[in-house]
Formats: C-alpha cells, sequence, structure tokens
C-alpha cells in the first residue's frame, strides 16, 4: 500500500517514512503541498499523512486539491498537528479527514490505523476480482 507523508519539518517526514517503510509499505515523503500534488499525480498513494500547518498551503487546502487528482477521489487522508483540542479534531473531521492524529504520534496507534486501512483496501480489491472471457 502506497502512502505519502507531508510534513514541512524534514525529521518528522524522514522518521515517518522510515517506520512506515519497517511496516512494509511503500513510502514517499514530501515538505509541502505543492511537491505534495505533484507527488500524489505519479505516485497514486492509498493514504496521506499531512500535517496539518504547512507554509504556503495548509493541510486542509492539501486535502481538497488532492481529492480533485483522477484516481485520487476516496483517498484516505490523516491529520497530524500539534494541535489535538476538540475543535481542532472536528475541522479535520469536518475536511474529510479519516484520523486526526497529535503529534509526537503514538506508533502503536497508528500501526493499527494503517492496518485497518490495509485490511479494507484488499477486502475491496479482492471483491473487484472478476473472472472475463467466458
Amino acid at each position: 500500500m502506497r502512502i505519502l507523508i507531508v510534513d514541512d519539518n524534514p525529521a518528522v517526514a524522514k522518521t515517518l517514512a522510515m517506520v512506515l517503510t519497517r511496516w512494509n509499505f511503500a513510502v514517499q515523503f514530501c515538505h509541502n503541498g505543492f511537491v505534495a500534488i505533484e507527488t500524489a499525480r505519479s505516485f497514486l498513494p492509498k493514504i496521506v499523512l499531512t500535517d496539518l500547518g504547512l507554509p504556503q498551503m495548509n493541510g486542509y487546502k492539501l486535502a481538497e486539491e488532492l481529492r480533485r487528482i483522477p484516481g485520487l477521489e476516496g483517498i484516505a487522508l490523516i491529520a497530524i498537528s500539534g494541535y489535538g483540542q476538540a475543535s481542532d479534531r472536528e475541522r479535520s473531521r469536518a475536511a474529510g479527514f479519516a484520523h486526526h492524529l497529535v503529534k509526537p504520534i503514538d506508533p502503536d496507534v497508528l500501526e493499527k490505523i494503517l492496518n485497518k486501512f490495509a485490511r479494507e483496501l484488499s477486502n475491496e480489491e479482492a471483491g473487484a476480482v472478476r473472472e472475463v472471457g467466458k
């Protein structure tokens, strides 16, 4: 499963990428929304983990732009933020984020979320298999 990480803190992005690679996910990472859009067009991730407080284009605007890319309309979005008040979580949920994780991210929580998405995607893809030519 392909995952794109977007965080303007290079250390955070790289660390997350290393962890997810160890968990056998295909990962790419970048540090701003504009590069994320270009990367997503070619990489076609199933999940995007994005910081909400990105400069120039925040995570909310990035989510909106990603959903406009053909093939990414139903992409799973996970917000990463330094803010975790109920109002912050509600805003990300209203913007279409499936989860709102507060930094520093608990790796056990992230692993459970990603494994759940992986199972759901596997089930969807298995259901889409059909025999042709009969």
